[in-house]
């Protein structure tokens, strides 16, 4: 059966390749991003700043009168201000925070309603394995990947007996236009990982997908790195 999957930072990167996955599933996948744009496929496309609870919950309600309750939950949108914290702004901060932590809080809340009356669903989000490692010059992203492990499981607890799931994806290093930006210390990472490659979006949107089908549905509260091994030993 076809389901209603909506998926925030769908534009580029990982959030493009997990919208293109449950597309291929033959779901019904809207798609929420700053620009508005989403690949081809997208049953409905939104511009939205999950930073504004408003505009979040006006267009969950647009997409659950077009198409019903939601069913998954992707909840993947985020940016990154990376600079060391001694000389960190106060806008580059909350900028991360407003957007990797709040914006995943308002999607889920929004979402969750119609799960709940539906008594079925999954919401995942998609974290980091910055706060498990200790990323120099990401003391903003790490707070607000680290910050999703506690809202996931605190969520998981009080929906579970509505039979929905709540869980994290932790990606490591991933071959997007976010980590081009990373220069040198990206090869250093690469170095480190045991598997020998940079992951692919398409790594994490098989474990997401893995997440929100029938056989994860005693899977609930759970991180889950997808990284090659570069967070093991800690």
């Amino acid at each position: 059966m076809s389901r209603h999957v909506l998926v925030t930072g769908a534009s580029r990167g990982i959030g493009a390749a997990i919208a293109q996955h449950f597309i291929d599933e033959g779901d019904r996948v809207v798609a929420l991003s700053r620009s508005g744009s989403a690949p081809e496929g997208c049953a409905l496309s939104y511009a939205v700043d999950v930073a504004d609870s408003s505009a979040v919950n006006e267009a969950v309600k647009i997409a659950i009168g077009e198409l019903g309750p939601v069913d998954v939950a992707v909840v993947n949108a985020g940016v990154t201000r990376d600079g060391l914290a001694m000389r960190m702004s106060d806008e580059h901060w909350r900028e991360v925070l407003a957007t990797d932590l709040d914006g995943a809080f308002y999607t889920a809340r929004a979402t969750m309603a119609s799960m709940v009356r539906a008594r079925q669903g999954s919401i995942i989000f998609i974290g980091s394995i910055s706060p498990f490692i200790g990323v120099p010059g990401q003391a903003n992203y790490a707070a607000a990947k680290a910050g999703l492990v506690g809202l996931a499981r605190s969520l998981a607890k009080e929906v579970a007996t509505r039979g929905i799931t709540v869980n994290v994806v932790a990606p490591g290093l991933v071959e997007t236009d976010m980590t081009s930006d990373l220069g040198p210390s990206k090869d250093q990472m690469a170095a480190l990982i045991p598997m020998g490659r940079i992951g692919q979006p398409s790594d994490i949107a098989g474990v997401v997908g893995f997440l929100a089908g029938k056989h994860s549905r005693y899977v609930t509260g759970a991180v889950i790195c997808v990284d090659g091994g570069l967070a093991l030993g800690h």
